[in-house]
């Protein structure tokens, strides 16, 4: 339970205040009660959906009139606080949570109907995009094996192991058997995460061993959940929902450990009866941003619905070893592998700037000798930075600000302006018009087509350039560094990781498995071993309900 005054916010404050003037209770009551209020306001900005009660703070609640007790007939009333068990929600989000576990229920009731069309056809349409089936379990078509008989369906696994590849063929062997052509949607949660598989989709596509007729029934173009469900902001709602359903039969949405509790619920809340949901993500990754671990929850609670795909064909064994073993919090043998300085090492923080510097020479040098965006971009896209934090010593704003003094020292920049000749900038804004988004890269450099005038350029997904005036771009930053939540889904052949000196809340094994499984082929880490053994043991722990709801 949080007791220290300091850290609630003001709205924290503001909104038990206004709870506790509305009891009866005597002064002291009225305290207690306020700070279980002020609590469970405050953990769920923190990604908990709910906080633990003991019996005496269960009873005060109830006592309150400010909640109301879940029974199996649901509420009795609407109130602002719901205690459920021995859990307290805010309202909305036990809604949330209560609705997303229903959807689910209800969706799984459905196998038995979703899944006989295709039986008939089953073994020769599975040897037909899986091969025939070898003594060594395929991963991949095992899971296709329960996307295809299930119409709630999770294939999860860490980087390179084949998520995508599996459902292209997933999706081409149910329009296959389909008796009509479905109607499929791709999405993602966040613009950058949808470009990705967006053009991983249309490689894998041109592989398949089907017809062109069956090849045009599977969609190449991906977009964000907001889009698909239709935002209307500033308000929390969509214009599709349970009353205006999505048109879709099958809806395929990738990085799902990304995707937060109140998002999940509102998109199974948009699904016509009878539409099928593939749920694509690493479930030993960071979770959402906001509320909930729904894609961990989803896949504990629901194992007969999940199938992990084992063998990753993406990075070098020793990258694996060190993800294995961070994320078994093995921080003994983490380390040990770090320090035997093969794909992966330590490197000492007095080199960190100094050797952050000499990975951006290749693509500066680039740039002054005229070559083409796509050739500068790849040679930037090789290597990057990964920290923690945001702020504070060897955080992303210290290592950009001091990797950008390094670099004008050695004469590869020119600091005239916050515009510049191969400044690198993250977009942090979705701008929908200009088809840019939140996470989107790109590399402000002279344009030979305006006279050498400054633009910057934006490789899209089907491998086109796109360029802008930099003073029209939606809000950015300089990105030789950034955080690991940036980083999410992303992929390059060098990380460079680097942690704070000391523990903080933010340090996590999810975090750091996360960084790792970013690299392909070289991972180099800048920490102390006391803060990297205690970052491998802290783990990411969310109070929900969600599993309790779905068993």
């Amino acid at each position: 339970m949080i007791s220290e005054e300091q850290q609630f916010s003001r709205l924290d404050s503001a909104f038990a205040r206004f709870l506790g003037e509305r009891t009866n209770f005597d002064p002291m009551q009225k305290q207690a009660f306020e700070n279980l209020a002020k609590s469970v306001s405050y953990e769920q900005s923190q990604g908990h959906s709910c906080i633990r009660l003991n019996d005496e703070h269960r009873e005060l609640v109830l006592a309150s009139g400010m909640a109301v007790e879940h029974s199996q007939d649901g509420l009795a009333a609407v109130l602002p606080l719901v205690v459920e068990q021995d859990r307290l929600y805010l309202h909305r989000y036990w809604f949330y949570e209560y609705r997303l576990a229903n959807q689910i229920k209800a969706m799984i009731g459905l196998n038995e109907a979703c899944g006989h069309k295709i039986a008939a056809h089953s073994t020769a349409l599975f040897d037909k995009y899986f091969g025939i089936a070898a003594t060594e379990t395929d991963w991949q078509r095992a899971a296709a094996e329960i996307a295809v008989k299930q119409s709630f369906s999770i294939i999860t696994g860490g980087p390179g192991t084949g998520k995508t590849t599996t459902v292209v063929k997933i999706l081409a062997l149910m329009q296959e058997s389909a008796s009509e052509p479905l109607h499929i949607a791709l999405a993602a949660p966040t613009g950058k995460a949808a470009m990705r598989l967006q053009e991983s989709i249309g490689f894998n596509k041109a592989a398949l061993p089907c017809s062109e007729t069956i090849k045009a029934h599977i969609p190449e173009t991906v977009t964000t959940l907001h889009r698909l469900l239709g935002a209307k902001p500033p308000s929390p709602y969509f214009r599709h929902n349970a009353v205006r359903p999505l048109v879709y039969d099958l809806v395929v949405v990738d990085e799902a450990s990304m995707v937060d509790l109140a998002l999940m619920s509102k998109l199974l809340d948009a699904l016509k009866p009878g539409c099928r949901l593939i749920l694509l993500g690493d479930k030993d990754q960071l979770t959402s941003v906001e509320s909930g671990a729904v894609l961990a929850d989803l896949t504990l609670a629901l194992p007969e619905h999940t199938l992990e795909l084992k063998k990753s064909h993406r990075f070098s064994e020793a990258i694996g070893k060190l993800a294995v073993a961070v994320n078994l919090q093995q921080e003994d043998a983490a380390w040990q592998i770090l320090r035997e300085g093969n794909e992966n090492s330590v490197l000492p923080e007095q080199n960190l700037i100094d050797y952050v510097a000499a990975q951006q020479t290749d693509y500066l040098r680039l740039i002054k000798a005229g070559a083409g965006f796509e050739e500068i971009y790849r040679a930037f896209s090789r290597f990057q930075v990964l920290c923690s934090n945001r702020e504070g010593k060897n955080s992303v704003s210290d290592i950009n600000y001091r990797a950008e003094q390094k670099l004008f020292g050695q004469k590869l920049i020119n600091l005239s302006g916050l515009w510049y000749s191969g400044r690198p900038v993250m977009i942090t804004q979705n701008n929908a018009a200009l088809h840019l988004y939140n996470g989107d890269i790109g590399i402000c450099m002279p344009d030979k087509d305006q006279d050498g005038k400054l633009m910057a350029f934006f490789q899209r997904p089907d491998g086109s350039v796109k360029k802008y005036l930099p003073g029209r771009l939606p809000h950015c930053e300089t990105v030789y560094a950034m955080t690991i939540h940036k980083s999410q889904g992303s992929e390059f052949e060098e990380v460079l990781i680097v942690l704070p000196e000391t523990i903080n809340p933010v340090l996590t094994k999810e975090l750091l498995y996360t960084a790792i499984t970013r690299a392909r082929k070289t991972v180099k880490l800048v920490a102390d071993e006391t803060v990297f053994s205690a970052t491998v043991r802290q783990k990411v722990e969310r109070i929900t309900g969600l599993v309790d709801k779905l068993l």
